[in-house]
């Protein structure tokens, strides 16, 4: 049994991990809540482009538009896949960068010409020892998602693929399910597809006026779906970092529990030990007074 003093020395180190893993699950905490607010904020905004873009596609469906060219004469390995990967910037976060990680090698894996465009830190580790090629000009972090970073991400991924660099794009992050789940989740982001906004189900209370484009139906739908695009890779953005904070949440709780269990056990040890000694000196006390009274 090791003595009072290592255990005690064990029980202080323990409740200073515990106090940094409460202070890291109160940091998550509100910075997730940040982020719900900050998509909750704009969603309704990309949802009404959405709502436009099926619109448009209603009134003018032999409309052609280089954004929704799938590019099928291309066969399937010399199509170039690009995929923006939303990792963290660190660990401590449960299984959050390896469903990520294990997402993406899977598409890794499926025929064409890959590209990636990776936010976070360790994504970008680790993918670079990997030796597939990262674009070294997409230096982002996944801190403070703002609208001006998804703004400057999109219009490299659509000039890009309005030069033919590109024939897909994916961007694969982290979805958050409820407050307890986080959901790996691949979603193409171009070309866009036309069944996807045909499927779109219109209120019935919906006025059906007559719409005029000026100049023309492809102008408005050149300046919405950029939008579009930055709309869908900012609240990707911001519900990877609210997914971030919640796998961070968890992790620290697990971690905390696990420090009060061990806390538990240590301290029935302490008190095991505390009593062996006062007995061993009991003892010892009572062995020199009959020593004593035999001599007299």
């Amino acid at each position: 049994m090791a003595n009072i003093k290592e255990i005690q020395t064990r029980i202080n180190s323990v409740k200073d991990t515990m106090k940094i893993t409460n202070a890291m699950y109160m940091i998550s905490s509100s910075k997730m809540k940040q982020a719900r607010k900050k998509l909750s904020d704009t969603e309704p905004y990309f949802y009404g482009l959405q709502r436009e873009i099926s619109r448009i596609l209603r009134h003018v469906p032999e409309i052609e538009d280089p954004y929704f060219d799938m590019r099928e004469e291309l066969p399937a390995d010399k199509r170039k896949i690009g995929s923006i990967v939303i990792t963290a910037d660190k660990g401590l976060a449960g299984a959050y960068n390896h469903n990520i990680i294990k997402l993406e090698d899977e598409l890794l894996k499926e025929p064409g010409i890959h590209k990636l465009f990776v936010v976070g830190e360790l994504g970008r580790h680790y993918f670079s020892k990997r030796g597939v090629e990262i674009a070294t000009n997409f230096q982002y972090t996944v801190q403070k998602p703002t609208m001006h970073r998804a703004r400057s991400i999109s219009s490299v991924i659509l000039e890009q693929f309005e030069q033919g660099e590109l024939d897909e794009v994916y961007i694969v992050y982290t979805r958050m399910e409820n407050s307890i789940q986080v959901e790996a989740e691949k979603v193409k982001l171009l070309p866009l597809e036309r069944a996807a906004f045909n499927r779109m189900v219109m209120p019935l209370n919906m006025y059906r006026e007559e719409i005029e484009f000026y100049p023309s139906a492809k102008s408005v739908m050149d300046i919405i779906v950029p939008n579009y695009v930055t709309g869908m890779i900012y609240g990707c953005l911001v519900e990877a970092h609210a997914s971030e904070h919640n796998a961070r949440m968890m992790a620290m709780k697990s971690a905390t529990d696990s420090a009060e269990n061990i806390i538990k056990e240590l301290s029935t040890l302490y008190n095991r030990a505390r009593q062996a000694a006062i007995t061993q000196e009991i003892t010892e006390v009572c062995g020199g007074a009959n020593a004593q009274k035999r001599k007299k």
